[in-house]
């Protein structure tokens, strides 16, 4: 949830500045781009609208508190996203000393949402955007390996985080096609029922949700890069350490389980009250 907040507040007011400053040079729309991309109609459409097109006789700028403010957004983006790599490879914490490899990746990371959208208008449109899921994926895995690298300032090595980079990259692909078929109707409810808000409400559910892939996958990842390793060294662990491995692992899902359900029926019980 912290990834995907931070994401929200990072890639909205940049998908709004990059259409602004594109759209000087080439017709660049970036709520056409997700219309388009999700195939959105009615409320859903009328709301994405509303949320990346300045109003009416408006321009997109940015002042002095605007940058000011974007500037943090993205860094506590970028942070975020570096404390994923340092938790999941028991690395020690660079915090802000880490900041300009975070910018380095907040402008590569925009060159991929670029060029993953101009992927997705060119292919989006045929087979629930299978074929843009697929051309997008080695592209995917290349910009996850160098973010994992970049945003450990370089303390894990590259070849170590592959495994994550593909198992990341197919679940990617796999959610980009499921969100083809339920995200419109998502946009579509929760505008209809919100408004524009509904639409951010939305579009943090969507994150949400790809961010709880890129955590699995890199703790996946890890443990495949670490079983890779012990193979290559000849060393097997027992089958006693084997089986608790597992069972701790069963575990611990059983147990975030359980909070998940906790909290969605507190939610529920909260939203049945108020009715």
């Amino acid at each position: 949830m912290a990834l995907a907040s931070s994401a929200l507040t990072a890639l909205v007011p940049m998908a709004i500045l990059t259409s602004a400053v594109l759209g000087s040079f080439v017709h660049y729309d970036v709520a056409e781009q997700i219309i388009r991309r999700y195939d959105l109609t009615g409320a859903g459409a009328e709301a994405i609208n509303s949320l990346f097109s300045p109003a009416e006789n408006t321009s997109a700028s940015v002042g002095v508190f605007g940058a000011v403010f974007l500037t943090i957004s993205v860094l506590s983006f970028a942070r975020a996203s570096q404390r994923l790599f340092e938790q999941t490879w028991e690395l020690k914490p660079l915090s802000v000393r880490n900041t300009r490899n975070g910018l380095w990746w907040i402008l590569t990371l925009g060159g991929y949402t670029l060029i993953t959208g101009w992927i997705s208008a060119v292919l989006g449109g045929r087979g629930l955007g299978l074929g843009a899921s697929t051309c997008e994926a080695p592209l995917t895995a290349v910009f996850l390996v160098w973010s994992g690298w970049i945003l450990s300032a370089r303390r894990i090595a590259w070849p170590d985080l592959v495994p994550f980079g593909v198992i990341a990259a197919v679940l990617a692909a796999v959610y980009s096609v499921g969100a083809a078929l339920y995200l419109p109707h998502l946009f579509n409810t929760y505008a209809a029922r919100y408004g524009v808000v509904g639409a951010v409400f939305a579009m943090l559910s969507a994150l949400f949700a790809a961010m709880l892939l890129l955590v699995a996958s890199a703790a996946v990842g890890r443990q495949v890069q670490d079983e890779l390793v012990r193979i290559r060294q000849g060393r097997r662990p027992s089958e006693h350490e084997v089986r608790q491995q597992w069972e701790s692992v069963v575990e611990q899902t059983r147990s975030r389980w359980r909070t998940v359900r906790s909290h969605v029926s507190h939610r529920r019980d909260n939203g049945v009250d108020r009715a």
